[in-house]
């Protein structure tokens, strides 16, 4: 398991540089480069700050851009894969280091989440505006129900299993797919694979390295069509890097316990003012505060 952990962090810190090259070598080439505005990069180091805490970052993400309209609603989807690519990555070094889980388990899963986001990003970069829009507010939604069954004690507490096989296995990985095709319009994944993986009985703190794991190789992966198809926010996208990466590593390396509980509760009011908001705008797209 130790020789398959250390390839796996190897992959890991290659995808990094891939992805990191790619990408700055797309935004040389077509003249793209442009300082994210300091309320972009706060966004960035506070909700990647939070989803190593297990939070979750899309929804906050959101929740943080809708109101002072950073980003139009359809570059949303593209700019959350793109900008949380790394930080993910980050959290995934230490995650899968930290905790032991079956590898066959974590490769399976792993390559079926890149799988489902993969087909799912071709997909969503090509969507109409008010489509993705939608989308997003129905994300929103499903966020903040998970996140309420979580507060009021109503998730599957799990079992002791640090790995799985048979049919459970084959179930998590068609989980795992569409969990990957989700997150190319917004749902973010750390929720519903907490949950997936208690379901099936195994120990919940399995679910930090799955799911980390998951969107450290799916996001690159996904994020490759938007940044083709130039459906994400550079400026923003940016500024999720830039301190959400140094956001990660104080949540891992200092923050030792802290009671999030009230924490979760502003989460889900702000998420749920958010997606009606969403669903009550007109068809137009307004043009975002920032410019792109």
């Amino acid at each position: 398991m130790q020789t398959a952990t250390t390839v796996l962090l190897g992959l890991l810190v290659v995808t990094a540089l891939a992805y990191a090259a790619f990408w700055a070598m797309t935004l040389t080439k077509n003249r793209q480069w442009a300082w994210p505005t300091p309320y972009q990069a706060l966004v960035g180091f506070i909700t990647d700050f939070l989803d190593t805490l297990g939070v979750g970052s899309f929804a906050v993400t959101t929740a943080l851009y809708r109101p002072l309209k950073v980003v139009e609603d359809h570059l949303i989807p593209g700019t959350l894969n793109v900008g949380h690519a790394l930080p993910t990555i980050v959290q995934a070094l230490f995650f899968i280091a930290a905790i032991q889980v079956g590898s066959l388990t974590l490769w399976l899963l792993i390559a079926a989440s890149v799988m489902g986001a993969w087909l799912g990003a071709g997909i969503v970069s090509r969507l109409p505006k008010a489509a993705v829009r939608q989308g997003m507010a129905c994300a929103l939604l499903a966020a903040a129900v998970l996140l309420i069954l979580g507060m009021v004690g109503a998730m599957p507490i799990g079992g002791t299993a640090l790995e799985l096989t048979g049919v459970r296995l084959v179930v998590a990985c068609v989980c795992n797919i569409i969990f990957g095709a989700l997150m190319t319009i917004g749902v973010g994944a750390y929720a519903p694979i907490m949950v997936m993986v208690s379901l099936l009985g195994m120990d919940p703190k399995a679910a930090f390295p799955i799911m980390m794991g998951s969107c450290a190789f799916l996001m690159p992966a996904a994020s490759w069509q938007f940044i083709k198809n130039e459906r994400y926010s550079v400026r923003a996208a940016l500024g999720l890097t830039a301190l959400g990466v140094p956001g990660v590593i104080i949540a891992a390396t200092l923050v030792k316990e802290l009671d999030v509980s009230t924490l979760k509760w502003l989460v889900l009011a702000v998420v749920l003012y958010t997606a009606l908001i969403m669903l009550a705008s007109p068809a137009e797209i307004s043009e975002p505060k920032e410019s792109e």
